[in-house]
């Protein structure tokens, strides 16, 4: 197929890319680089431009015959949403509105959306399920539920075809080394580990010991970001104009904060500074996907089925690139 990845120089959209150009797929990048990185995709498929400029968007739709949206694109923490929510809810949800305007003008009936499992209620024990309650308690949340919605009553009125795929937390690097998670700033825990590992940061601050979890900390389903690519891939290879896919991307395993951290420490040989400061808000308890429906429909299954693996892969790529893709 022929696809354009909006956001995909980013961590997952460039695994995704990189997936998608390893099965034979056609790919153009569409990304404004605010948070993207241009060296973790072949430069030559890189189109520079932002969501809000509809003509610019429209046209490299129809230039590049586009069959189907991989849309990666906005802004992912959860504690700056709580902050910011005005920006969120303009550049998730605005954005992404103009997005599906313009794939409607232009013909474009197939989206993948990176969606998130901070969608669902929080449950203190068991996996989720797509089925399961929702409710988002931060505005990024709310803005990811919000874009779902909007995918589902454009499929209803106007025949696209979708998949939403809420996956949990990703993270890792790829097996040879040359891709991993760079963000500025950072917030995704296993990178912030490791930086406080190789003694970029002071430590690392676990927010929260009072949660209703066996050690009081956030418990979270760590998925290898290789993982969510080729999920992303098989849902893209699976959807037809006018079908609705939903699915989970997860181990089914829990790890909590301090759990990582232990494992992490194992890993890098040695300890590493932490503090417990109090709770960061918009955080849920307890975020473990139930991906049975993924496994059963599309034949999936994670290659790095534990975090101990995943983190062996993100240390590789901090040891090598300690200032990231800068280094």
């Amino acid at each position: 197929m022929k696809v354009l990845a909006t956001g995909g120089a980013g961590y997952v959209g460039s695994a995704t890319v990189r997936c998608l150009l390893d099965h034979g797929h056609q790919v153009w990048v569409y990304d404004n680089l605010t948070t993207g990185h241009p060296q973790s995709i072949p430069p030559e498929i890189l189109i520079e431009g932002d969501l809000q400029n509809k003509p610019n968007l429209l046209a490299i739709l129809r230039s590049h015959k586009i069959d189907a949206v991989m849309h990666f694109a906005g802004s992912i923490s959860v504690g700056e949403s709580v902050e910011k929510p005005a920006f969120y809810y303009r550049n998730n949800v605005v954005n992404s509105l103009i997005l599906l305007e313009t794939m409607l003008e232009a013909g474009v009936q197939r989206i993948i959306f990176s969606s998130t499992a901070a969608v669902y209620e929080p449950k203190s024990d068991g996996p989720l399920q797509e089925d399961s309650p929702k409710g988002p308690s931060s505005p990024y949340a709310v803005s990811k539920y919000a874009m779902e919605r909007m995918i589902e009553d454009f499929s209803v009125a106007y025949g696209f075809g979708y998949a939403l795929l809420r996956y949990f937390n990703a993270c890792g690097a790829s097996s040879d080394g040359r891709f991993g998670e760079d963000h500025n700033p950072e917030t995704h825990l296993i990178p912030l580990i490791l930086k406080a590992a190789l003694g970029q940061r002071d430590k690392i601050y676990i927010f929260g010991d009072d949660y209703d979890t066996p050690d009081g900390t956030c418990i979270r389903d760590y998925i290898h970001v290789d993982d969510l690519a080729d999920a992303h891939v098989r849902a893209l290879e699976a959807l037809e104009p006018g079908q609705g896919l939903v699915y989970n991307i997860g181990t089914g395993v829990g790890n909590s904060v301090l759990e990582v951290i232990r494992i992490a420490e194992e890993v890098v040989g040695h300890e590493i500074p932490q503090e417990i400061v109090a709770r960061r808000a918009g955080d849920s308890t307890r975020l473990v996907a139930g991906s049975e429906k993924l496994r059963r429909e599309l034949d999936w299954s994670p290659r790095y089925d534990n975090v101990r693996d995943i983190i062996e892969t993100a240390w590789q790529w901090h040891r090598s690139h300690p200032q990231g893709y800068n280094s």
